[in-house]
C-alpha cells in the first residue's frame, strides 16, 4: 500500500474541496432561474387558493393574470405607497421592523359574481418553524371570502392540518370586526367555537400549539390592516 505525505494529502484534500465548491456553486446559479419560477408560480397559486380559485402549476400564471386585477402596497395608515411592488415585497423582512414601519401587500381579485375579494398575506410561527397564508375578504373588508395556509414543518397528522380544506373552509364567513370598527380577528378555539360564533372555528384536535400559533398570526397581521379596511369597506 502506498503511503502518501502528509503535504500530498493535504493539497488534494483543499484541491478537492476547491472543486466541489465549484461545481456546487455552478449548480445552484443554474438552478435558481428554476427555483425562482417555481416560488413565484408557488405563490400565484396560494393566492389563488385563498380567492377559492383551484390552479396547477402550468395555469397558474395565466389564471393569476386573469383574476389578479390590482395589487398594491399600503403602509400602516392605510395609504397607498408608491414604488412598491407587492408580490415582490418581502413579509419576513417587513415583520424585523416595528409595526408602524411595516409595508403592507393587498391583492385584489376579480371574482366570477362580478365582485371583487381583497387578499391579505400572513406569516406567523407555528410549533416548529414558520407558518403562512393568505386571507382573503369580501368588500366589507369584514366577512372572509376565503383562507389558504401552510407551514415549513408542522406535525403530520397535527399542526400540518393546517394546510387541509378541512381546516381552512370553516374560516369562510366569519369576520374579523365586532361593531362596525372593533377588531376582534378570528380565534381558534380548543374544543371547538360555539355554534354561531362569527369570530371563531375550530382548533386542530392534537394541534394546539400550531392552532395557538395561527390565531397569533392573524391576530398580529390583520389588525396593521385596520386602518385600510375601515377607510375602505363597502
Amino acid at each position: 500500500m502506498k503511503n502518501f505525505s502528509n503535504t500530498y494529502i493535504f493539497i488534494f484534500s483543499a484541491v478537492m474541496v476547491v472543486l466541489v465548491a465549484l461545481l456546487l456553486s455552478t449548480a445552484a446559479m443554474n438552478l435558481k432561474p428554476y427555483q425562482d419560477k417555481n416560488i413565484e408560480v408557488e405563490k400565484k397559486q396560494n393566492i389563488l387558493a385563498s380567492v377559492k380559485i383551484s390552479s396547477t402549476p402550468d395555469n397558474a400564471v395565466e389564471l393569476y393574470a386573469k383574476y389578479i386585477t390590482s395589487s398594491f402596497v399600503v403602509n400602516n395608515n392605510g395609504e397607498k405607497v408608491d414604488g412598491l411592488d407587492a408580490f415582490t415585497l418581502d413579509i419576513k423582512n417587513e415583520q424585523s421592523k416595528p409595526a408602524k414601519e411595516r409595508m403592507l401587500p393587498v391583492f385584489i381579485a376579480s371574482l366570477e359574481n362580478g365582485s371583487n375579494a381583497y387578499v391579505a398575506p400572513l406569516r406567523g410561527k407555528g410549533l416548529w418553524g414558520p407558518i403562512w397564508g393568505y386571507m382573503s375578504f369580501l368588500p366589507d373588508m369584514n366577512t372572509v371570502y376565503g383562507a389558504v395556509f401552510d407551514h415549513q414543518g408542522e406535525t403530520p397528522g397535527l399542526g400540518a392540518e393546517i394546510a387541509t380544506k378541512s381546516f381552512q373552509q370553516p374560516f369562510e364567513g366569519k369576520q374579523i370586526f365586532e361593531n362596525s370598527d372593533q377588531f376582534v380577528s378570528i380565534k381558534v378555539h380548543k374544543g371547538g367555537a360555539k355554534e354561531g360564533d362569527i369570530h371563531g372555528v375550530d382548533a386542530i384536535s392534537g394541534g394546539t400549539i400550531t392552532s395557538k400559533g395561527l390565531e397569533a398570526m392573524l391576530d398580529s397581521c390583520l389588525i396593521l390592516y385596520k386602518p385600510f379596511f375601515i377607510q375602505n369597506r363597502q
